[in-house]
């Protein structure tokens, strides 16, 4: 079973910058793939951004490519995601998701079903 826990949400300004973690429990959480999903209220949970095992293949929604970073650091079982330039579209619940066998991701990062475990979701909350 793997846990994951999101934490790092709150309220900022149009512009501001807010950085989410991803804690998972596993002790093989070098092996996930990786994503952050996010869900604005009355809305479907839409992709926001993915990261392999290793880190060395990130892929992002055109919606936040060139504002958000996703990271991991695989010694500290984290994943990480910096947002930057917030905007108040950005408003929604972020969770995370990971896929510890990652048999088919590379042709379905982006999709709900693709994951198996999910975080709690952590509210970001973006005013202008």
């Amino acid at each position: 079973q793997v846990q994951l826990v999101e934490s790092g949400g709150g309220s900022v300004q149009a512009g501001g910058s807010l950085r989410l973690s991803c804690a998972a429990s596993g002790r093989t959480f070098s092996s996930y793939y990786m994503g952050w999903f996010r869900q604005a209220p009355g809305k479907e949970r839409e992709f926001v951004a993915a990261i392999n095992w290793s880190g060395g293949s990130t892929y992002y929604a055109d919606s936040v490519k060139g504002r958000f970073t996703i990271s991991r650091d695989n010694t500290k079982n984290t994943v990480y995601l910096q947002m930057n330039s917030l905007k108040p579209e950005d408003t929604a619940v972020y969770y995370c998701a990971a896929d510890p066998v990652g048999v088919s991701w590379y042709g379905s990062f982006s999709q709900v079903y693709t994951y198996d475990y999910w975080g709690q979701g952590t509210q970001v909350t973006v005013s202008s």
